[in-house]
Protein backbone atom coordinates (compact mmCIF):
# COMPACT_ATOMS: atom_id res chain seq x y z
CA UNK A 1 0.00 0.00 0.00
CA UNK A 2 1.16 3.18 -0.91
CA UNK A 3 1.41 6.57 1.34
CA UNK A 4 -1.32 7.61 -0.33
CA UNK A 5 -3.21 5.59 2.19
CA UNK A 6 -7.09 6.10 3.04
CA UNK A 7 -8.18 5.10 6.68
CA UNK A 8 -11.34 3.39 5.14
CA UNK A 9 -9.06 0.54 3.30
CA UNK A 10 -7.84 -0.53 6.78
CA UNK A 11 -11.21 -2.71 6.82
CA UNK A 12 -11.88 -3.35 2.98
CA UNK A 13 -14.82 -4.71 3.65
CA UNK A 14 -16.81 -2.49 1.63
CA UNK A 15 -18.10 -1.57 -1.63
CA UNK A 16 -15.52 0.99 -2.99
CA UNK A 17 -18.19 3.68 -4.85
CA UNK A 18 -17.47 3.71 -8.97
CA UNK A 19 -17.36 8.02 -10.13
CA UNK A 20 -19.15 10.86 -10.18
CA UNK A 21 -19.86 12.74 -13.23
CA UNK A 22 -21.61 16.23 -13.90
CA UNK A 23 -21.52 18.52 -17.11
CA UNK A 24 -23.01 21.62 -17.54
CA UNK A 25 -23.80 23.79 -20.64
CA UNK A 26 -25.24 27.66 -18.67
CA UNK A 27 -25.50 30.99 -20.18
CA UNK A 28 -23.20 31.89 -17.57
CA UNK A 29 -19.34 32.42 -17.92
CA UNK A 30 -18.91 30.58 -14.44
CA UNK A 31 -19.92 26.90 -15.34
CA UNK A 32 -17.06 25.94 -13.27
CA UNK A 33 -18.19 26.66 -10.08
CA UNK A 34 -21.80 25.20 -11.00
CA UNK A 35 -19.72 22.19 -11.61
CA UNK A 36 -17.94 22.29 -8.23
CA UNK A 37 -20.94 22.20 -6.58
CA UNK A 38 -22.48 19.43 -8.62
CA UNK A 39 -19.18 17.12 -7.95
CA UNK A 40 -19.47 18.08 -4.47
CA UNK A 41 -22.78 16.67 -4.04
CA UNK A 42 -21.42 13.16 -5.78
CA UNK A 43 -18.56 12.94 -3.23
CA UNK A 44 -19.71 9.94 -2.05
CA UNK A 45 -19.36 8.42 -5.21
CA UNK A 46 -15.62 8.49 -5.16
CA UNK A 47 -12.99 10.22 -3.34
CA UNK A 48 -9.39 9.45 -4.84
CA UNK A 49 -9.46 12.16 -7.74
CA UNK A 50 -11.45 15.03 -8.97
CA UNK A 51 -11.06 16.98 -11.71
CA UNK A 52 -13.09 19.85 -13.99
CA UNK A 53 -12.37 20.78 -17.71
CA UNK A 54 -14.08 24.04 -19.03
CA UNK A 55 -14.04 26.00 -22.69
CA UNK A 56 -15.20 28.87 -23.36
CA UNK A 57 -15.91 28.41 -26.88
CA UNK A 58 -12.38 28.78 -28.04
CA UNK A 59 -9.92 27.38 -25.88
CA UNK A 60 -10.55 24.90 -23.58
CA UNK A 61 -8.64 24.67 -19.50
CA UNK A 62 -8.44 21.73 -17.02
CA UNK A 63 -7.49 21.32 -13.56
CA UNK A 64 -7.42 17.91 -11.79
CA UNK A 65 -5.85 16.28 -8.94
CA UNK A 66 -5.54 13.64 -6.63
CA UNK A 67 -7.72 14.07 -3.30
CA UNK A 68 -11.49 14.93 -2.32
CA UNK A 69 -13.40 17.97 -4.44
CA UNK A 70 -13.16 20.54 -1.44
CA UNK A 71 -9.33 19.87 -1.61
CA UNK A 72 -8.59 19.31 -5.11
CA UNK A 73 -10.42 22.95 -6.00
CA UNK A 74 -9.52 26.60 -4.90
CA UNK A 75 -11.19 29.63 -5.82
CA UNK A 76 -7.43 30.36 -7.25
CA UNK A 77 -7.32 27.42 -9.51
CA UNK A 78 -10.82 27.44 -10.21
CA UNK A 79 -10.92 31.01 -11.52
CA UNK A 80 -8.98 30.38 -14.46
CA UNK A 81 -11.67 28.07 -15.72
CA UNK A 82 -13.84 30.02 -17.37
CA UNK A 83 -17.04 29.16 -19.78
CA UNK A 84 -20.39 28.41 -20.51
CA UNK A 85 -19.60 24.67 -20.78
CA UNK A 86 -17.57 22.57 -18.42
CA UNK A 87 -17.48 18.59 -17.17
CA UNK A 88 -16.05 17.64 -13.86
CA UNK A 89 -15.37 14.02 -12.28
CA UNK A 90 -14.60 12.60 -9.18
CA UNK A 91 -12.96 9.21 -8.47
CA UNK A 92 -12.73 5.74 -7.57
CA UNK A 93 -10.66 3.57 -9.65
CA UNK A 94 -12.17 0.41 -11.46
CA UNK A 95 -9.40 0.39 -14.34
CA UNK A 96 -6.76 1.76 -14.14
CA UNK A 97 -4.70 2.42 -10.52
CA UNK A 98 -5.59 5.34 -8.34
CA UNK A 99 -2.95 8.27 -9.19
CA UNK A 100 -3.02 11.78 -10.69
CA UNK A 101 -2.44 10.18 -14.48
CA UNK A 102 -5.48 8.67 -13.99
CA UNK A 103 -7.53 11.55 -12.88
CA UNK A 104 -10.26 12.70 -15.18
CA UNK A 105 -11.54 14.23 -17.16
CA UNK A 106 -9.07 13.23 -20.09
CA UNK A 107 -8.40 16.23 -22.51
CA UNK A 108 -6.50 15.53 -25.72
CA UNK A 109 -6.63 18.47 -28.52
CA UNK A 110 -7.53 16.85 -32.06
CA UNK A 111 -8.10 17.65 -35.66
CA UNK A 112 -11.33 18.90 -35.06
CA UNK A 113 -10.71 20.55 -31.66
CA UNK A 114 -10.20 19.85 -28.23
CA UNK A 115 -12.21 16.76 -26.69
CA UNK A 116 -12.45 16.23 -22.88
CA UNK A 117 -14.05 12.70 -21.47
CA UNK A 118 -15.27 11.82 -18.10
CA UNK A 119 -16.81 8.18 -17.29
CA UNK A 120 -18.92 6.37 -15.01
CA UNK A 121 -18.12 2.77 -15.26
CA UNK A 122 -15.92 0.16 -17.01
CA UNK A 123 -15.53 -1.65 -20.57
CA UNK A 124 -15.02 -5.19 -20.15
CA UNK A 125 -13.16 -5.31 -23.52
CA UNK A 126 -11.08 -2.54 -22.54
CA UNK A 127 -7.68 -4.65 -22.78
CA UNK A 128 -8.84 -5.42 -26.48
CA UNK A 129 -9.38 -2.22 -27.49
CA UNK A 130 -6.11 -0.79 -25.65
CA UNK A 131 -4.15 -3.12 -27.55
CA UNK A 132 -5.67 -2.27 -30.88
CA UNK A 133 -4.77 1.57 -30.34
CA UNK A 134 -1.28 0.52 -29.66
CA UNK A 135 -0.77 -2.01 -33.03
CA UNK A 136 -2.13 1.43 -34.13
CA UNK A 137 0.71 3.49 -33.17
CA UNK A 138 -1.43 5.14 -30.62
CA UNK A 139 0.80 6.48 -27.94
CA UNK A 140 -1.08 6.24 -24.33
CA UNK A 141 0.14 7.95 -20.89
CA UNK A 142 -2.50 6.79 -18.07
CA UNK A 143 -3.51 2.85 -17.79
CA UNK A 144 -7.64 3.69 -17.40
CA UNK A 145 -10.66 2.84 -20.26
CA UNK A 146 -11.29 5.85 -20.11
CA UNK A 147 -8.41 7.07 -22.13
CA UNK A 148 -8.78 4.42 -24.57
CA UNK A 149 -12.11 5.65 -25.66
CA UNK A 150 -10.77 9.19 -25.60
CA UNK A 151 -8.67 8.07 -28.21
CA UNK A 152 -11.09 6.17 -30.12
CA UNK A 153 -13.41 8.72 -30.34
CA UNK A 154 -10.47 11.52 -31.09
CA UNK A 155 -9.73 9.47 -33.93
CA UNK A 156 -13.30 8.58 -35.14
CA UNK A 157 -14.66 9.68 -38.67
CA UNK A 158 -17.80 11.76 -39.25
CA UNK A 159 -18.95 15.19 -39.31
CA UNK A 160 -19.84 16.17 -35.77
CA UNK A 161 -18.81 14.81 -32.66
CA UNK A 162 -22.42 13.79 -32.64
CA UNK A 163 -22.12 11.62 -35.32
CA UNK A 164 -17.95 10.32 -34.32
CA UNK A 165 -19.20 9.24 -31.07
CA UNK A 166 -22.55 6.88 -32.45
CA UNK A 167 -19.79 5.43 -35.01
CA UNK A 168 -18.28 4.55 -31.96
CA UNK A 169 -20.44 3.73 -29.22
CA UNK A 170 -20.49 0.01 -30.91
CA UNK A 171 -17.13 -0.99 -30.25
CA UNK A 172 -17.76 -0.47 -26.48
CA UNK A 173 -19.12 -3.52 -24.76
CA UNK A 174 -20.08 -2.85 -20.69
CA UNK A 175 -20.97 -0.05 -18.56
CA UNK A 176 -20.70 3.61 -19.58
CA UNK A 177 -22.03 7.22 -18.37
CA UNK A 178 -19.95 9.42 -20.12
CA UNK A 179 -19.93 12.96 -19.77
CA UNK A 180 -18.08 14.94 -23.06
CA UNK A 181 -16.85 18.24 -23.67
CA UNK A 182 -16.52 19.93 -27.07
CA UNK A 183 -15.84 23.74 -28.16
CA UNK A 184 -19.40 25.04 -27.48
CA UNK A 185 -21.26 22.06 -25.94
CA UNK A 186 -21.41 19.15 -23.49
CA UNK A 187 -22.38 15.98 -24.99
CA UNK A 188 -23.81 13.14 -22.54
CA UNK A 189 -24.15 9.03 -23.70
CA UNK A 190 -25.12 6.15 -21.85
CA UNK A 191 -24.64 2.52 -22.50
CA UNK A 192 -27.29 0.46 -24.47
CA UNK A 193 -27.96 -1.68 -21.10
CA UNK A 194 -28.11 1.35 -18.82
CA UNK A 195 -25.72 0.13 -15.86
CA UNK A 196 -24.17 3.23 -14.57
CA UNK A 197 -27.62 5.70 -13.80
CA UNK A 198 -27.07 9.74 -15.75
CA UNK A 199 -30.06 11.79 -15.63
CA UNK A 200 -30.41 15.48 -16.96
CA UNK A 201 -32.19 18.70 -15.51
CA UNK A 202 -33.35 22.02 -16.60
CA UNK A 203 -31.13 25.03 -14.90
CA UNK A 204 -32.60 28.08 -13.48
CA UNK A 205 -30.79 29.85 -15.90
CA UNK A 206 -32.34 28.30 -19.01
CA UNK A 207 -29.49 26.52 -19.58
CA UNK A 208 -28.71 22.34 -18.53
CA UNK A 209 -27.09 19.89 -16.76
CA UNK A 210 -26.38 16.20 -16.53
CA UNK A 211 -25.36 14.00 -13.28
CA UNK A 212 -24.42 10.78 -11.93
CA UNK A 213 -27.62 10.92 -9.68
CA UNK A 214 -30.50 13.23 -9.35
CA UNK A 215 -28.86 14.89 -5.88
CA UNK A 216 -26.60 17.04 -7.89
CA UNK A 217 -29.37 18.62 -10.18
CA UNK A 218 -31.22 19.07 -7.04
CA UNK A 219 -28.34 20.88 -5.32
CA UNK A 220 -27.87 23.18 -9.02
CA UNK A 221 -31.56 24.32 -8.45
CA UNK A 222 -32.82 22.01 -11.53
CA UNK A 223 -35.96 20.99 -12.39
CA UNK A 224 -37.04 19.13 -15.25
CA UNK A 225 -35.69 16.15 -14.55
CA UNK A 226 -35.15 12.46 -16.75
CA UNK A 227 -33.00 10.08 -17.53
CA UNK A 228 -30.53 10.18 -20.42
CA UNK A 229 -32.12 6.77 -21.89
CA UNK A 230 -29.39 3.93 -22.83
CA UNK A 231 -28.00 4.31 -25.72
CA UNK A 232 -28.64 7.87 -26.01
CA UNK A 233 -26.68 10.99 -26.94
CA UNK A 234 -28.59 14.51 -25.64
CA UNK A 235 -26.49 17.45 -26.46
CA UNK A 236 -26.53 20.23 -24.06
CA UNK A 237 -25.45 23.65 -26.00
CA UNK A 238 -27.01 26.70 -23.72
CA UNK A 239 -30.53 26.49 -23.84
CA UNK A 240 -30.83 23.97 -26.54
CA UNK A 241 -31.41 20.43 -26.16
CA UNK A 242 -31.39 17.50 -28.24
CA UNK A 243 -32.06 13.90 -28.20
CA UNK A 244 -30.25 11.26 -30.12
CA UNK A 245 -30.88 7.45 -30.05
CA UNK A 246 -27.91 6.24 -31.62
CA UNK A 247 -27.64 2.64 -30.51
CA UNK A 248 -30.95 0.77 -29.85
CA UNK A 249 -31.48 -0.08 -25.69
CA UNK A 250 -30.50 -3.88 -25.23
CA UNK A 251 -33.89 -6.18 -24.88
CA UNK A 252 -32.73 -6.79 -21.56
CA UNK A 253 -31.97 -3.86 -19.25
CA UNK A 254 -29.27 -3.99 -16.25
CA UNK A 255 -29.75 -1.27 -13.66
CA UNK A 256 -26.85 -1.89 -11.27
CA UNK A 257 -29.18 -3.06 -8.21
CA UNK A 258 -26.43 -1.75 -6.20
CA UNK A 259 -27.35 1.84 -6.47
CA UNK A 260 -30.26 1.45 -4.15
CA UNK A 261 -28.25 -0.97 -1.77
CA UNK A 262 -25.42 1.35 -1.36
CA UNK A 263 -24.16 3.56 -3.77
CA UNK A 264 -26.82 6.31 -4.59
CA UNK A 265 -27.17 9.18 -2.01
CA UNK A 266 -30.63 8.84 -0.45
CA UNK A 267 -32.15 11.65 -1.67
CA UNK A 268 -31.82 10.52 -5.11
CA UNK A 269 -34.16 9.34 -7.86
CA UNK A 270 -33.29 5.86 -9.71
CA UNK A 271 -35.13 4.67 -12.46
CA UNK A 272 -38.26 7.14 -10.89
CA UNK A 273 -38.03 5.33 -7.17
CA UNK A 274 -36.74 6.89 -3.81
CA UNK A 275 -33.28 5.54 -2.71
CA UNK A 276 -34.47 6.29 0.40
CA UNK A 277 -37.64 4.52 0.10
CA UNK A 278 -36.35 1.09 -1.31
CA UNK A 279 -34.10 0.90 1.48
CA UNK A 280 -36.88 1.22 3.66
CA UNK A 281 -38.45 -1.33 2.12
CA UNK A 282 -35.47 -3.88 2.09
CA UNK A 283 -35.54 -3.43 5.64
CA UNK A 284 -38.70 -4.04 6.27
CA UNK A 285 -38.66 -7.47 3.93
CA UNK A 286 -35.71 -8.05 5.64
CA UNK A 287 -37.31 -8.10 9.09
CA UNK A 288 -40.14 -10.33 7.37
CA UNK A 289 -37.70 -12.69 6.31
CA UNK A 290 -34.96 -13.04 9.05
CA UNK A 291 -37.17 -11.71 12.14
CA UNK A 292 -35.03 -12.40 15.51
CA UNK A 293 -36.24 -11.94 19.13
CA UNK A 294 -34.12 -8.45 19.96
CA UNK A 295 -34.62 -5.75 22.05
CA UNK A 296 -33.04 -2.67 19.83
CA UNK A 297 -32.22 -2.78 16.06
CA UNK A 298 -28.78 -0.76 15.10
CA UNK A 299 -27.56 0.34 11.51
CA UNK A 300 -23.73 0.77 10.39
CA UNK A 301 -24.15 3.83 9.50
CA UNK A 302 -24.93 6.19 6.73
CA UNK A 303 -26.48 3.57 4.35
CA UNK A 304 -27.94 1.10 6.12
CA UNK A 305 -29.63 3.51 7.96
CA UNK A 306 -33.23 3.99 6.23
CA UNK A 307 -33.18 0.05 5.95
CA UNK A 308 -32.56 -0.20 10.09
CA UNK A 309 -35.79 1.81 10.05
CA UNK A 310 -37.55 -0.48 7.75
CA UNK A 311 -36.76 -3.78 9.91
CA UNK A 312 -37.52 -1.79 12.92
CA UNK A 313 -40.61 -0.74 11.58
CA UNK A 314 -41.77 -4.21 10.54
CA UNK A 315 -40.62 -5.93 13.12
CA UNK A 316 -41.40 -3.79 16.29
CA UNK A 317 -38.38 -4.21 17.65
CA UNK A 318 -37.54 -0.39 18.66
CA UNK A 319 -34.65 1.64 16.56
CA UNK A 320 -31.69 3.63 18.14
CA UNK A 321 -28.36 4.49 17.40
CA UNK A 322 -25.42 1.92 18.40
CA UNK A 323 -22.99 2.98 15.95
CA UNK A 324 -21.54 6.75 15.51
CA UNK A 325 -19.66 7.16 12.27
CA UNK A 326 -16.68 9.37 11.95
CA UNK A 327 -17.57 11.04 9.18
CA UNK A 328 -14.44 12.86 8.54
CA UNK A 329 -12.42 9.78 7.59
CA UNK A 330 -10.95 10.60 4.05
CA UNK A 331 -7.81 10.61 1.99
CA UNK A 332 -4.70 10.87 4.31
CA UNK A 333 -1.17 11.06 3.45
CA UNK A 334 -0.06 9.89 7.15
CA UNK A 335 0.36 5.85 8.36
CA UNK A 336 -1.77 4.92 11.02
CA UNK A 337 0.96 3.15 13.77
CA UNK A 338 0.51 -0.93 13.78
CA UNK A 339 -1.78 -0.48 16.73
CA UNK A 340 -4.40 1.69 15.09
CA UNK A 341 -3.93 -0.69 11.86
CA UNK A 342 -5.80 -3.44 14.24
CA UNK A 343 -8.30 -1.10 15.58
CA UNK A 344 -9.13 -0.23 12.20
CA UNK A 345 -12.67 -0.06 12.95
CA UNK A 346 -12.08 1.73 16.11
CA UNK A 347 -10.69 4.77 13.72
CA UNK A 348 -13.94 5.31 12.13
CA UNK A 349 -16.66 3.91 14.12
CA UNK A 350 -17.79 3.99 17.98
CA UNK A 351 -20.32 2.33 20.10
CA UNK A 352 -22.95 3.77 22.22
CA UNK A 353 -22.47 1.80 25.06
CA UNK A 354 -25.99 3.17 26.72
CA UNK A 355 -28.13 2.31 23.50
CA UNK A 356 -26.88 -1.17 23.70
CA UNK A 357 -25.24 -2.41 27.61
CA UNK A 358 -27.62 -5.66 28.46
CA UNK A 359 -29.48 -5.58 25.00
CA UNK A 360 -30.36 -8.15 22.26
CA UNK A 361 -29.04 -6.17 18.98
CA UNK A 362 -29.96 -6.37 15.36
CA UNK A 363 -27.58 -5.23 13.25
CA UNK A 364 -28.09 -4.03 10.03
CA UNK A 365 -25.47 -3.44 7.48
CA UNK A 366 -25.99 -3.17 3.57
CA UNK A 367 -23.41 -5.56 2.05
CA UNK A 368 -20.65 -8.09 3.52
CA UNK A 369 -17.82 -8.29 0.70
CA UNK A 370 -14.09 -9.63 2.25
CA UNK A 371 -15.34 -10.10 5.92
CA UNK A 372 -13.10 -8.05 7.29
CA UNK A 373 -15.19 -5.17 8.78
CA UNK A 374 -18.95 -7.03 9.80
CA UNK A 375 -16.92 -9.18 12.82
CA UNK A 376 -14.66 -6.28 14.47
CA UNK A 377 -18.00 -4.23 14.26
CA UNK A 378 -20.08 -7.13 16.07
CA UNK A 379 -16.85 -7.43 18.72
CA UNK A 380 -17.35 -3.48 18.91
CA UNK A 381 -21.04 -4.06 20.14
CA UNK A 382 -20.17 -6.91 22.05
CA UNK A 383 -17.82 -4.88 24.23
CA UNK A 384 -19.91 -2.03 24.73
CA UNK A 385 -22.05 -4.44 26.88
CA UNK A 386 -24.59 -6.21 24.33
CA UNK A 387 -26.03 -9.69 25.16
CA UNK A 388 -26.61 -10.48 21.51
CA UNK A 389 -25.48 -9.68 18.22
CA UNK A 390 -28.06 -10.91 15.04
CA UNK A 391 -26.62 -9.90 11.84
CA UNK A 392 -28.81 -9.23 8.97
CA UNK A 393 -27.69 -7.96 5.39
CA UNK A 394 -30.07 -5.53 3.21
CA UNK A 395 -28.90 -7.49 -0.08
CA UNK A 396 -28.28 -11.24 -0.85
CA UNK A 397 -24.67 -12.82 -0.54
CA UNK A 398 -21.76 -11.63 -2.91
CA UNK A 399 -20.21 -14.77 -4.45
CA UNK A 400 -19.22 -12.66 -7.98
CA UNK A 401 -17.41 -9.85 -8.96
CA UNK A 402 -18.22 -6.84 -10.35
CA UNK A 403 -17.19 -6.10 -13.84
CA UNK A 404 -19.50 -3.26 -14.73
CA UNK A 405 -17.41 -0.59 -12.29
CA UNK A 406 -18.02 -1.57 -9.33
CA UNK A 407 -14.84 -2.48 -7.44
CA UNK A 408 -15.22 -5.55 -5.26
CA UNK A 409 -12.33 -7.57 -5.80
CA UNK A 410 -12.29 -10.83 -7.26
CA UNK A 411 -13.54 -14.26 -6.85
CA UNK A 412 -10.85 -14.79 -4.09
CA UNK A 413 -11.36 -11.76 -1.77
CA UNK A 414 -15.54 -12.34 -1.68
CA UNK A 415 -16.19 -14.52 1.32
CA UNK A 416 -19.78 -15.57 0.41
CA UNK A 417 -17.72 -17.50 -2.31
CA UNK A 418 -15.74 -19.76 -0.44
CA UNK A 419 -18.26 -19.80 2.96
CA UNK A 420 -22.11 -20.97 3.57
CA UNK A 421 -24.18 -18.54 6.10
CA UNK A 422 -23.13 -20.83 8.98
CA UNK A 423 -20.00 -20.53 8.13
CA UNK A 424 -20.10 -16.93 7.95
CA UNK A 425 -21.94 -16.99 11.03
CA UNK A 426 -19.04 -18.08 12.57
CA UNK A 427 -16.53 -15.94 10.80
CA UNK A 428 -18.22 -13.13 11.84
CA UNK A 429 -18.69 -14.27 15.70
CA UNK A 430 -22.46 -13.38 15.54
CA UNK A 431 -25.35 -15.28 16.83
CA UNK A 432 -27.23 -15.22 13.90
CA UNK A 433 -26.95 -13.94 10.02
CA UNK A 434 -29.40 -13.48 7.65
CA UNK A 435 -29.05 -12.06 3.97
CA UNK A 436 -32.34 -10.42 1.95
CA UNK A 437 -33.11 -12.99 -0.46
CA UNK A 438 -32.66 -12.34 -4.26
CA UNK A 439 -36.76 -12.22 -4.62
CA UNK A 440 -37.25 -9.70 -1.22
CA UNK A 441 -34.59 -7.34 -2.28
CA UNK A 442 -36.52 -7.12 -6.03
CA UNK A 443 -39.67 -7.16 -4.39
CA UNK A 444 -38.14 -3.82 -2.33
CA UNK A 445 -37.38 -2.62 -5.82
CA UNK A 446 -40.84 -3.26 -6.99
CA UNK A 447 -39.34 -4.81 -10.52
CA UNK A 448 -39.21 -8.04 -11.67
CA UNK A 449 -36.61 -7.51 -14.17
CA UNK A 450 -34.54 -4.90 -15.84
CA UNK A 451 -31.46 -5.23 -13.50
CA UNK A 452 -28.07 -6.50 -13.07
CA UNK A 453 -27.30 -8.77 -10.00
CA UNK A 454 -24.79 -10.63 -11.50
CA UNK A 455 -22.78 -10.25 -8.23
CA UNK A 456 -25.16 -12.56 -6.54
CA UNK A 457 -26.21 -15.12 -9.42
CA UNK A 458 -23.73 -15.21 -11.47
CA UNK A 459 -25.55 -14.09 -14.75
CA UNK A 460 -23.59 -11.63 -16.60
CA UNK A 461 -25.45 -9.70 -18.67
CA UNK A 462 -22.47 -9.73 -21.63
CA UNK A 463 -20.26 -12.02 -22.30
CA UNK A 464 -17.26 -11.46 -20.26
CA UNK A 465 -13.33 -11.95 -21.29
CA UNK A 466 -10.94 -13.22 -19.29
CA UNK A 467 -11.17 -11.37 -16.03
CA UNK A 468 -8.29 -8.95 -15.46
CA UNK A 469 -7.53 -6.98 -12.70
CA UNK A 470 -8.41 -3.22 -11.92
CA UNK A 471 -4.28 -2.77 -12.58
CA UNK A 472 -3.66 -4.88 -15.34
CA UNK A 473 -2.42 -1.24 -17.72
CA UNK A 474 -0.04 -1.05 -14.95
CA UNK A 475 2.93 -3.07 -16.03
CA UNK A 476 4.44 -0.59 -18.32
CA UNK A 477 3.50 2.40 -17.17
CA UNK A 478 4.02 1.76 -13.36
Amino acid sequence: MTSEHKLDSVFADRLHEECGVVGISSTSNDVAQMVFFGLFALQHRGQEAAGIAVSDGGQSRIHKADGLVSHVFTPANLAPLRGSNGIGHTRYSTTGGSGARNAQPFLVETIHGALAVAHNGNLVNAHELRTELLSKGFGLTASSDTEVMTMMLASAGGATWEDRLARTLSSWTGAYSLVILVEDRVIAVRDPWGFRPMSIGKLPDGGWAVASETCALSTLGCVEMSEVAPGEIVTLKGTELKRRQALVPSVKSSRCTFEFVYFSRPDSIWDGLSVHGVRQRMGEQLARESHVAADVVVPVPDSSIPAAVGFSRQSGIEYNDGLIKNRYIGRTFIEPTPLMRERGVAMKFNALAENLRGKRVVLIDDSLVRGTTAGPLVQLIRDAGATEVHLRITCPPIKHPCHFGVDMGHDDDLIAARLNIEELCAVVKADSLAFLSLDGMMSAVGREDGYCNACFTGDYPVEIPLPRRKDSFEQVLA
